[in-house]
């Protein structure tokens, strides 16, 4: 693609979701030019008619605020609309906030509309997620599935990945915030530059190459804030939780060599920041499905999630998240302590003791004795990274 070409007074967002809706806040401040994309004509006309979102994040930022009448309004700048076309035709910079399940319908939209353009266009995705790819038959991240999906237009485009730590409300709020940012090189500058440093009193980033480790981590976290949630609702201490954040380490960082990222990835504030932040806030809707979950427990994992999804505003990626990577841990063999339970806990049905002897078990059982890699293991792991996660056959543990 031709970067020098790209419009960078613009962009647009495609889903009004608590995440797009903060990007438009940022955006619309930094006198952005801001188009929003959402199906629904209605939902369109009461953004542009009372410049706030009636579906999400308003009611959150009045109740941070004290009251609805302080709840600053979106800038003049943002407009929404339902026609898509128009959107893709008009904006070379364009965010795709909306969920992973619905990433490939989205996509199958957006690739002739992308082809057929006269210019090239930036996909920026801060989308957290995997899934099952329906070609491939593997665990895949967004840009990867973005890659599978546009394979003949790949001269069409080009991905960046926004990665936290963050929350919606602080993005929205203005409030000191530091994203990470992976793709290549020359197009994520531009991105960093004129989208997400405009204002390092409000954000700030920092570059990372490798985007599939990225993408990684911040999908993976979403699964033990999911069972950190349910750990705090029950009495097993002070402890338990520092073991529980760095198992988790272990099983993040050996996922997501073998997805394709690197270890690196892990250890920078896309990986243990990020992880912190979502096991360790209210904020943080992974975090709250758990404590939901355990708190509406009735025996019935479909019956209950159906019910801490009507608590909470906006879709956590997390439960969605573990049923994927558990088909892939199925699939492959893999020993998985932590994602295993995170399974069973949120999809089988059992009672309150169980979930807390799950919980225990994943932290305090695992088989690895080790806290570290050692060469021979770090060698072996990076020429046959399949290998190094075998529940059967253990012979790097």
């Amino acid at each position: 693609m031709i970067i020098s070409n790209l419009d960078i007074t613009k962009v647009a967002i495609i889903g009004p979701g608590r995440l797009g809706t903060s990007f438009a806040y940022k955006l619309g401040r930094d006198k952005k030019r801001v188009t929003i994309y959402y199906h629904d004509s209605e939902v369109c006309k009461a953004i542009n008619n009372d410049h706030l979102n009636p579906l999400h994040l308003t009611k959150d930022l009045a109740d941070r605020l004290g009251g609805m009448e302080n709840v600053p309004r979106l800038s003049s700048n943002v407009y929404a609309t339902n026609d898509l076309e128009y959107v893709v035709e008009n904006n070379d910079f364009i965010i795709l906030a909306v969920t992973m399940n619905r990433l490939t319908e989205l996509l199958n939209y957006l690739k002739p509309l992308i082809d057929k353009k006269a210019g090239d266009t930036c996909l920026i995705s801060p989308i957290k997620g995997l899934v099952s790819n329906e070609i491939h038959k593997e665990l895949v991240t967004p840009s990867q599935m973005i890659n599978y999906n546009f394979a003949g237009i790949k001269h069409k485009y080009d991905i960046v990945c926004v990665a936290g730590p963050f929350f919606d409300l602080d993005l929205a709020l203005g409030n000191p915030v530091c994203l990470t940012v992976a793709g290549k090189k020359r197009i994520t500058n531009i991105v960093r530059e004129h989208f997400l440093k405009f204002n390092r009193r409000e954000l700030n980033t920092y570059y990372n190459f490798d985007i599939v480790g990225v993408e990684a981590c911040g999908a993976l976290k979403n699964i033990v804030a999911n069972i950190k949630g349910v750990a705090d609702s029950l009495a097993l201490g002070d402890s338990l939780p520092g073991t529980l954040f760095s198992r988790a380490g272990v099983e993040i960082r050996s996922l997501s060599r073998i997805l394709g990222g690197h270890f690196q990835a892990f250890h920078s504030q896309a990986g243990v920041g990020d992880l912190y932040v979502t096991i360790s806030s209210i904020a943080s809707k992974n975090y709250r499905y758990g404590k939901y979950f355990y708190q509406l427990y009735s025996g019935n994992p479909i019956e209950t999630n159906l019910r801490v999804l009507e608590k909470i505003d906006g879709m956590p990626e997390g439960p969605n998240t573990i049923r994927n990577v558990h088909k892939y841990l199925e699939k492959k063999n893999m020993y998985s302590p932590l994602f295993s339970c995170a399974y069973k806990l949120f999809n089988e049905a059992g009672s309150k003791d169980k979930i807390r002897d799950m919980i225990i078990h994943a932290c305090q059982y695992d088989k690895r004795k080790k806290e570290y890699i050692g060469p021979m293991s770090r060698f072996m792991y990076h020429i046959l990274p399949n290998y190094w996660y075998r529940r059967d056959k253990e012979p790097f543990f």
